[in-house]
């Protein structure tokens, strides 16, 4: 293996930190939407999944792709049905767990277990050990993710803390199998026919759900149409689009652990657009996740195998 860094690796990961950098905005939108409407937090991420299929379905549309999607389905359909799924679960598991346990166990143990769990797998399919310098990046990208997580919700605590821990295993399981599907799916079908198929399939998963939980399903308040429009298209769509295409190049215990950005980035946003401090634990911990993603960027430490750039114009394959 090359020690210098290839430029699709190194865009590839730029592209999986660019998703996670938006998807640690989503947080306060959430917020800003309960402010103006009492939504459940499955409701809000049900519409979210929702707007993106159809601003993705509109997107395949003008570009005359759409057949691409129907031979995708045809071609991967229990794929699909997993990626698609798997990300309407994981979600869901999160949302419950927060109420249960708290921010802090729950982001700690669902974030941090995915890196865990592929770089295990990795290392079993391999049959050797991870490599010294992927295990500090490792190490440190994790010791800054509880840094960040405890230090920002101290106090923040639940009423079924068993419950809590055991739905956010299953929260970052599911992330775990989930984007290892999405990475072998990547490689043959662009990033915005898959997550037009993605966004779909979760769609239908989540919107019966929404029946499930208490508050308003729909609102017409303008402040919360505009937020949940933009955590539809900028943090579920063009994230998507852009964790897909990260995929094609990176292996997904690199981009599991590149999104540890997304703690980070909801820090940052707290500190400056709410005003909450950032106390110095909160400092450490956020300059040692910066520093491990930095560190994904050399194949020595990467943490999975630096992949080939995959052909972009094959189409997907039958099984």
């Amino acid at each position: 293996m090359s020690h210098g860094s290839s430029p699709s690796h190194l865009r590839g990961l730029a592209e999986v930190a660019a998703a996670s950098v938006l998807w640690g905005t989503g947080g306060l939108a959430v917020q800003l939407i309960r402010e103006h409407e009492a939504m459940s937090p499955v409701t809000i991420s049900a519409w979210r999944m929702a707007i993106a299929a159809v601003v993705l379905l509109v997107a395949l549309l003008a570009v005359r792709r759409a057949g691409e999607l129907v031979e995708l389905a045809r071609s991967r359909p229990r794929q699909l049905l997993v990626v698609g799924a798997g990300t309407a679960a994981y979600q869901g598991f999160y949302f419950v767990s927060v109420t249960q346990v708290g921010v802090a166990v729950s982001t700690v143990v669902s974030l941090g277990l995915a890196p865990v769990l592929l770089t295990v797998a990795e290392a079993v399919r391999d049959r050797r050990p991870p490599a010294a310098g992927r295990l500090v990046v490792l190490v440190a990208a994790l010791a800054g993710l509880l840094m960040v997580s405890v230090a920002g919700h101290a106090s923040s605590t639940g009423p079924a803390p068993v419950a809590g821990v055991l739905l956010a295993i299953a929260s970052g399981t599911t992330y775990a199998l989930t984007t290892a599907a999405g990475g072998s799916i990547s490689k043959e079908s662009s990033p915005l026919v898959l997550t037009s198929g993605m966004t779909l399939v979760g769609a239908v998963v989540l919107l019966p759900c929404t029946a499930l939980v208490d508050g308003p399903h729909v609102t017409t308040d303008a402040a919360a149409l505009a937020w949940l429009a933009y955590l539809g298209v900028l943090t579920m769509a063009l994230a998507y689009v852009l964790l897909y295409s990260g995929l094609r190049v990176v292996a997904p215990s690199t981009a599991v652990t590149a999104s540890l950005v997304e703690p980070v980035t909801a820090a940052v946003v707290a500190a400056v657009v709410l005003g909450e401090s950032l106390g110095p634990v909160a400092v450490v911990g956020i300059l040692l996740v910066l520093g491990a993603v930095a560190g994904l960027g050399r194949p020595a430490a990467a943490a999975g195998p630096v992949l080939p750039d995959p052909d972009p114009v094959r189409p997907p394959t039958a099984p």
